[in-house]
């Protein structure tokens, strides 16, 4: 029937976009090596045996700063699923 070709239509393009999203929205893993890289480029002048004072205040505030990041985002999504599940339950009422 014409309406089973557009809902299959439509269930195609979705499955669709959400493979581009997907493949365009970076990885956890992806983001913690961006950031241990620019962490790098920022705090380490010169290799050497041991850390300099300096080199390791630098990467504890990096390291403090992501921790810090990460659990502002898991906050921020906590709050998000209780909104949306109050919201469902009140439209289920």
């Amino acid at each position: 029937s014409p309406c089973a070709v557009l809902q299959a239509s439509l269930f195609y393009q979705l499955v669709g976009f959400l493979d581009i999203r997907n493949r365009r929205k970076p990885t956890h893993a992806q983001l913690v090596h961006q950031m241990t890289e620019v962490c790098w480029e920022k705090c380490m002048d010169k290799p050497g045996p041991k850390l300099d004072s300096r080199t390791e205040i630098c990467f504890i505030k990096y390291v403090e700063r992501f921790i810090d990041t990460s659990q502002f985002i898991l906050n921020r999504l906590e709050q998000t699923q209780k909104t949306k599940g109050s919201f469902s339950e009140t439209m289920l009422d």
